[in-house]
């Protein structure tokens, strides 16, 4: 199952059908209460994310489902360059991005880097959870992506690193999915979290 397409910006325009999608696709699927509150939540984590991205930004909002197996969709087209982002950073007093703190800032700093070229100098959040070109978690087909970025590979390599690990553990995203990729190809970029329910 796929459920219809929801049009949304960072301005906020859309999110609530995005939210509004989540609960008629959980009534569909019949999901209990919990898991219905599980996929809206991480439905408003996505919201949020993208809503917190500089610039202006419009993207398309989907779920699929297979079986229990809900993946949430967001893509966008990129919009912003390296250029335009040195321009907001260097209005910042430090220079650098304050919101990238938690593990929903660094995602949202994650998936709006995306849009750049990759550099040398990008934060080690970024660098730890790239992935080849491997399989979808669930066993599904995939877009191939130029590149790509997994939240269990991010995990998994900052196991020993006391700081992330906590970041990780008080996040409501982090706990509730099973795995979030950012991928890249051209001059799309999507974010998929991954729910077996």
């Amino acid at each position: 199952m796929r459920s219809d397409t929801i049009y949304v910006s960072n301005s906020g325009e859309g999110v609530e059908k995005a939210l509004a999608q989540a609960e008629a696709v959980a009534v569909f699927k019949g999901l209990s209460k919990k898991d219905a509150l599980h996929l809206r939540l991480l439905t408003e984590e996505m919201m949020g994310m993208l809503c917190a991205l500089t610039g202006e930004t419009d993207a398309r909002f989907y779920i699929e489902d297979t079986d229990g197996d809900f993946r949430l969709h967001l893509v966008t087209e990129t919009s912003m360059d390296s250029e335009k982002r040195k321009r907001l950073l260097d209005s910042s007093s430090t220079g650098k991005n304050a919101a990238a703190k938690g593990v929903m800032g660094k995602l949202r700093d994650l998936f709006e880097r995306s849009f750049e070229p990759l550099t040398d100098n990008v934060p080690s959040y970024y660098a730890i959870g790239w992935v080849g070109s491997d399989a979808d978690p669930f066993g599904m087909e995939l877009p191939v992506y130029d590149e790509a970025w997994s939240l269990n590979r991010y995990r998994d390599a900052v196991r020993d690193d006391a700081e992330a690990w906590d970041e990780l553990e008080k996040s409501i995203v982090a706990n509730l999915a099973d795995e979030i990729r950012i991928g890249i190809r051209g001059g799309t970029v999507e974010m998929v979290i991954y729910k077996k329910i």
